[in-house]
């Protein structure tokens, strides 16, 4: 069924690339065909992740990025996580409506998603949509978080850089810094920054960094925006240039990459074991037993969940 597909996508076509994507949003065994064929043309584009407290003006920042990026002759694909639908069970497609004046752009590519009650803000499958950009030829892949605070923490494995986007209002300075996207970010944007106390919100920023070590050697660096007008976003580019330029020197691309693929894999891996436990006939058939033995005082939880791993284990030697 996508065969046809995936050889107009290896011509540049924008409507076989969407078709793929769309079967790959969709999951299962034919959207696994699909990465498998595209995964040797994956590993070229230069992924960066903006992340951040809902309502602090991330895809408006996405947008000015591609003026930003196309100005300088590069394609651009977009991951943005949108709220999903309680009606259609789809996204709302709010970060595509803020970045309408780039949808449709030559060399812009934008794809919403629905979170689907992703807890870390950023699931399994942008991350799957964005090795689709990058094999259809993306120079940058912009991925953009649903934003819900500090359970974000997965971009850092789908993202060479991070930018973590907070404003002024965003609360305490000590309770920013406790929140797990602060351990994340290699550049933060100061979004808002117009606002009262915004520069003197960015130059805390700025000393606290100064007392903090990540162990990697860099430093993040805090950029000012404001993102209605689009100040301080060629600064916000460069930063994240000068954070490309220094993973590059000391061959640290590379490393996140390859932590990138081993956080994928261990993820599938548990996934599928998931699948095999509690979706075959052998862990069905013994469940109920073993249970009604936990409650009865005859079998710890421990015994239980080791015969049914074992059973599991015993039956899939038999079927092979």
């Amino acid at each position: 069924m996508h065969e046809p597909y995936l050889d107009k996508f290896f011509t540049g076509d924008t409507l076989a690339a969407s078709r793929l994507m769309s079967i790959v949003e969709r999951g299962g065994l034919e959207a696994e065909d699909v990465l498998d064929a595209l995964f040797p043309r994956t590993g070229r584009a230069y992924r960066l992740g903006i992340t951040g407290l809902a309502g602090a003006g991330k895809s408006t920042l996405v947008n000015h990025l591609i003026r930003c990026y196309r100005k300088d002759g590069l394609t651009v694909g977009v991951v943005a996580e949108d709220p999903t639908s309680p009606f259609s069970g789809g996204a709302v497609l709010g970060d595509r409506l803020r970045m309408i004046d780039s949808q449709g752009a030559p060399g812009v590519f934008i794809r919403s998603i629905a979170s689907r009650g992703s807890e870390t803000g950023f699931s399994e499958k942008a991350g799957e949509l964005a090795d689709v950009l990058d094999a259809f030829g993306r120079d940058v892949v912009l991925l953009e978080t649903i934003g819900i605070g500090q359970l974000e923490y997965k971009i850092r494995f789908a993202a060479h850089t991070t930018v973590v986007v907070l404003t002024p209002d965003a609360g305490d300075d000590v309770q920013s810094l406790k929140s797990g996207m602060m351990e994340i970010a290699d550049v933060f944007a100061v979004n808002k920054s117009d606002r009262p106390g915004g520069r003197e919100y960015a130059e805390d920023l700025r000393s606290m960094i100064k007392l903090r070590s990540r162990g990697d050697g860099w430093d993040p660096l805090v950029v000012a925006t404001v993102g209605v007008t689009g100040d301080g976003v060629d600064e916000l580019a460069g930063a994240v240039r000068l954070h490309r330029e220094y993973l590059e020197a000391r061959g640290l691309r590379e490393e996140k990459r390859a932590q990138a693929l081993r956080a994928r894999v261990e993820s599938l891996a548990e996934e599928k074991l998931r699948e095999m436990l509690w979706q075959n006939e052998y862990s069905k058939s013994r469940i109920d037993g073993l249970l009604r033995e936990v409650a009865a005082g005859r079998k710890s939880p421990y015994q239980a969940a080791a015969e049914i791993v074992k059973s599991v284990l015993a039956g899939n030697r038999d079927r092979s």
